[in-house]
Parts: C-alpha cells; sequence; structure tokens
C-alpha cells in the first residue's frame, strides 16, 4: 500500500527552512539584585540595576516575531510592529546554527509591513504569488514562532474572507493602526506568529500573518503580499520606500465627529492642527502650494471617497510622485478641485 503524504507535510519540507525568528534586544541596565518595595498594604519584588555612568548595561531580549526570507541574498519581509522600535537591535535565526544580526532598510505603518536584509548567501527562501488572485475558500497555511517560543509552528485553514478592515493595536507602544485590504483565515494566527507568511497549497507566500481578534476562535487575519511588493521593488531600486507627501495635519471624520461640530458630512479629511501654534498646513509643501487651508474637508483623492474604511493615508500611497493629484475639498458649503504635485517624503 503506498504510504499517503498530506500536501501539508511538503509545503512544511519547503516552506519552514525560510521562515525564521526575529528577536529585538536592547542594551539595559544590568539587574544586580532585587528589593522588597511595600505597597497598598502588599510587597512587590523589585530590581535593583546600576545607576550613573558606572552603570552596567548588558543585551536584553525585549521581544520577538516571525518572519520568512524571500531571496537567497537576505531579504525578509515581517510585520511593521515586530521591528517597530527604532533604537533596538534586531536578530535574524534561521536555525540554531545560522545567527544574522539585521538591518531594517523600511518599516511601512500604513500596511503593518517591513523589510529587513542580513548578510547572508545561498539562504533558504519562499516565492511570492499574487495575492489578487486568492480565491474564497481556497486552503491555506500560516507558519510562524508561536507564542515566541514555537518556531515552525503550523496551522491549516482556508482563506474565510477577503479585504477585510480592522482596528489593530501592536508593537512595544500598543499602537493603535487601521489596516485594511485583509485577508481572512480561520488558520490559528497566535502571538509571536506576526510577520509569519500565510502560503497557499504550492507552498507560495499569499499573505503576511498580522493579526487575531483576542476572544474569538478561528478568526486571524493577513496582510496581502501584493503590498509588500511595492515596498521591496522601491528598496531594492532606491534603498527605502519613496513615499508621497501631501503636507496636512488632519482627522478623518466620522458621524459621531460630525454631529458632534455641527460639520455637514461625516466622511472625509478634515484639515487641522494637532497642537496649539503648530501649522496644519506644512509651509512649502505640495497641499499649501494647491491652497489647501484649515478647516477644509478633503472629500476626495482622484476621485476616490475619503472614509474610515479608505483612508487619506492609503490613496495617497497609491498616488505617484510628480505627477498631479486632485482633491475635492469643502471650504465653507463650496466645493471645489485642487490640484497638487505631490514630492518625496523627507523622513
Amino acid at each position: 500500500m503506498p504510504k499517503y503524504s498530506s500536501p501539508i507535510v511538503e509545503i512544511a519540507k519547503k516552506s519552514c527552512p525560510a521562515v525564521i525568528t526575529i528577536v529585538v534586544s536592547k542594551d539595559l541596565p544590568k539587574v544586580e539584585d532585587f528589593y522588597s518595595f511595600p505597597y497598598g498594604g502588599k510587597e512587590y519584588i523589585m530590581p535593583m540595576t546600576g545607576k550613573g555612568a558606572h552603570g552596567k548595561l548588558e543585551k536584553t531580549q525585549i521581544g520577538g516575531g516571525s518572519g520568512f526570507i524571500i531571496s537567497p541574498d537576505g531579504y525578509v519581509i515581517t510585520s511593521n510592529h515586530v521591528v517597530a522600535d527604532i533604537t533596538a537591535d534586531y536578530t535574524v535565526i534561521v536555525d540554531p546554527t545560522q545567527k544574522y544580526s539585521a538591518k531594517v532598510l523600511s518599516r511601512n505603518p500604513i500596511n503593518d509591513i517591513a523589510i529587513l536584509k542580513v548578510d547572508g548567501r545561498n539562504l533558504p527562501y519562499l516565492e511570492l504569488h499574487n495575492s489578487d488572485k486568492i480565491q474564497l475558500g481556497e486552503e491555506v497555511v500560516a507558519i510562524g514562532n508561536a507564542l515566541g517560543e514555537f518556531q515552525d509552528t503550523l496551522s491549516a485553514g482556508i482563506v474565510s474572507g477577503l479585504s477585510r478592515y480592522i482596528t489593530a493595536f501592536g508593537g512595544i507602544d500598543h499602537q493603535m493602526q487601521n489596516l485594511r485590504g485583509l485577508i481572512q483565515t480561520d488558520a490559528a494566527i497566535n502571538p509571536g506568529n506576526s510577520g509569519g507568511p500565510l502560503v497557499n497549497m504550492e507552498g507560495k507566500v499569499i499573505g503576511i500573518n498580522t493579526a487575531m481578534i483576542m476572544g474569538a476562535q478561528n478568526i486571524g487575519f493577513a496582510i496581502p503580499i501584493n503590498y509588500a511588493k511595492k515596498d521591496l521593488a522601491e528598496v531594492q531600486k532606491y534603498g527605502k520606500i519613496v513615499v508621497p507627501f501631501l503636507g496636512v495635519k488632519y482627522v478623518l471624520l466620522s458621524k459621531e465627529m460630525a454631529q458632534a461640530n455641527k460639520l455637514p458630512v461625516s466622511d472625509g479629511a478634515l484639515v487641522v492642527r494637532e497642537a496649539l501654534g503648530e501649522p496644519p498646513v506644512i509651509k512649502g509643501s505640495a497641499a499649501e502650494r494647491a491652497g489647501m487651508k484649515e478647516f477644509d474637508i478633503i472629500l476626495e483623492c482622484n476621485k476616490q471617497k475619503i472614509s474610515a474604511q479608505n483612508p487619506l493615508a492609503h490613496i495617497l500611497q497609491k498616488c505617484k510622485i510628480g505627477q498631479e493629484t486632485h482633491f475635492k475639498v469643502l471650504r465653507e458649503g463650496q466645493e471645489m478641485i485642487l490640484k497638487a504635485t505631490l514630492e518625496e517624503k523627507i523622513s
């Protein structure tokens, strides 16, 4: 009788060598002792660290996540929230005998994608699929470093939803992110899986594991891999992500905000300063040259309506630097079209 082999076994053999662990570490004061601290009728054990210029520092792991290698020369894709701390050091562990210091080439908080590079040769890598061709119901496998402890963890499922929109919290500071266009899957995605690949039955990457719903079962989300392809192409060409820059500070409107402030519309981007004395339209920017002003409501960008589900930042990502971009603006009850030529954002 021929031996039965599941296609997932073949996917594991093909994919797992290219799925890596990312270790986040920082130089922190060395814990030299502990002391008892009474508070509220209880005693707490507190660490005692070296202080002053002579205090000892030691490399301390503060976090981690998953990622995957996409080229034999060491390009790595992961989630932005895994490597969000710009002051930390990052180490990529391919296997117990292969560890590399990683350089973060780009961070894209809008799509929660980051691209890293390690100095390696002939590394195992995964092929990228066209995520626009994903079909509802097709079988998938999520791979990652579950709970930051269990390496090469596989979970199988199906694509159970497309083009999902969620509000997620992640990273060291648990910052809020609005993520759209996501792949929903019932393949288990756990903490530590973030940044790992979601692959199809050919073992090709269709998404980047990014989030789960706390308290729910069998609901996980992945970022379509096509979102990362644009970032990767720019990093390989320019050494960084080239981001179009408009130059306005704004808040996205909601029905509640519109009602509270008696605004005429409930969708759009209201141009408004974040703090007293801080200009909402940046001097010398494309927005200033286009004539945008504080309290303008930007309704559309290139005929795409702006809303919480389709925010201005996502639309601007699709715009090209140097090309004329059209904005429908509501000002004092009058609609008008303003034209701006976007420039590259200098970080």
